[in-house]
């Protein structure tokens, strides 16, 4: 048994938890990390916005995983459905707002393995390879009981332990979840002609299609699907569903090889009432779970760790108490309006695919009319996309905590 003393302690290493663990040690803040080890391969990837991969290499940690990342330089809007009204086809180049890229693709084994070697770098940080069994809140601590026996006492949780998050439980906030009659797949391929580092997404009347470019001549894949058409689809053998993803891309880029791993994920969005209380804040999926449409899951999350780090290196910097109910009352306050924006917009782009309803097919056709027209709007909406004015920790501008 062993008894760890921290000033903040991170439970839960994935991207986001890494991140939060890194902004907070790198700052001088003594941090332990309670994660085990991932137990299952991921074959998922992250399109890690452009502002996501300024906090990643002010960190120190893009330079290790850049090789392994491809950037999306253009992004192309398809409507292929056979509606009515139907939306005309928009592409947005990052060139036209002084960008190489609006993000880069990265497979989340890249990700997590450079991040972990940031973390094994930094004297602040202990990592603690053991599962969190309980945590216990105090008047001016709170304490992580460990599954090996150990202990970790903190001023500050903060909880990176995904949706089903003991810490979020332990503060006592409940969450508001919505379904979807959806499924998303997600594959990674190997194909015959270049992306030309261009995300291709494919509007169809079960949700988006949409291929995001990878390194080399490979992408990867979220289908969305009606419920009734997912076990047809994950039943079919690699070639026969080569076939059919070459064919619901119009052969865009040639002949398609499936890639080993297959994700299955129904769609849903769940956000928590709270995002920090009783000497716990929130993070990551923790928070906020979204679907995988828009690139807004993880880059949300990556913005909750730059501003948990922004927020207690200044009150530490100040004498105050960092895991205070000012300071979690603060962190409510800056990330709960990026999160809502970024839950609606993605909840009305989804349900405006879905809907028969013509009246909504009409708006979002002359939505994406205005935006393929109208230059400034065009702009403006590109660059609230890749660094939103309401939600820029110092972190994703490039600067020190």
């Amino acid at each position: 048994m062993t008894h760890t003393t921290a000033e903040v302690v991170v439970v839960g290493g994935g991207p986001a938890g890494l991140t939060a663990a890194i902004a907070l040690a790198g700052a001088g803040v003594q941090t332990a990390l309670v994660a085990m080890p991932a137990a299952v391969h991921d074959n998922r990837t992250t399109a890690l916005l452009a502002s996501s991969v300024t906090a990643l290499d002010t960190l120190g940690v893009w330079g290790r995983c850049a090789d392994q990342a491809a950037p999306l330089k253009r992004m192309r809007l398809v409507d292929d459905t056979a509606r009515l009204l139907r939306a005309p086809e928009v592409c947005f180049d990052a060139a036209e707002i002084g960008l190489p890229a609006f993000a880069y693709n990265i497979e989340n084994r890249h990700l997590l393995a450079a991040l972990e070697r940031r973390a094994r770098d930094i004297p602040a940080l202990t990592l603690i390879a053991a599962k969190a069994e309980d945590v216990t809140i105090g008047d001016s601590d709170v304490a992580v009981s460990l599954g090996n026996g150990g202990r970790v006492t903190a001023r500050l949780a903060v909880g990176a332990d995904g949706r089903r998050s003991l810490c979020r439980s332990t503060a006592g906030i409940e969450t508001e979840s919505r379904s979807y009659p959806q499924i998303a797949l997600t594959f990674n391929l190997a194909h015959a002609r270049p992306h030309g580092d261009t995300s291709t997404e494919f509007h169809t009347e079960s949700g988006p299609f949409t291929l995001v470019p990878l390194p080399g001549q490979r992408s990867s894949l979220v289908f969305v699907v009606d419920p009734s058409d997912a076990p047809r689809l994950t039943a079919l053998a690699d070639a026969a569903l080569a076939g059919e993803i070459e064919r619901r891309s119009h052969s865009l880029l040639g002949k398609i090889e499936i890639e080993p791993g297959r994700g299955v994920f129904p769609l849903a969005t769940e956000i928590a009432r709270r995002f920090g209380h009783n000497r716990i804040v929130l993070i990551g999926e923790a928070a906020h779970v979204m679907p995988p449409i828009g690139a807004q899951g993880l880059n949300l999350g990556l913005r909750d760790a730059a501003t948990v780090g922004e927020l207690v290196v200044a009150a530490r910097r100040d004498g105050s108490d960092i895991g205070s109910q000012d300071l979690t009352a603060r962190y409510e306050h800056m990330r709960r309006a990026d999160v809502t924006s970024r839950s609606l917009a993605v909840d009305l782009l989804n349900r405006s695919l879905l809907s028969d309803f013509l009246p909504l097919q009409g708006m979002r056709g002359l939505g994406l009319y205005l935006l393929d027209r109208i230059g400034p709007l065009r702009r403006a909406v590109m660059r609230e996309g890749v660094a939103p004015v309401a939600s820029q920790p110092r972190l994703m501008r490039g600067e020190a905590l």
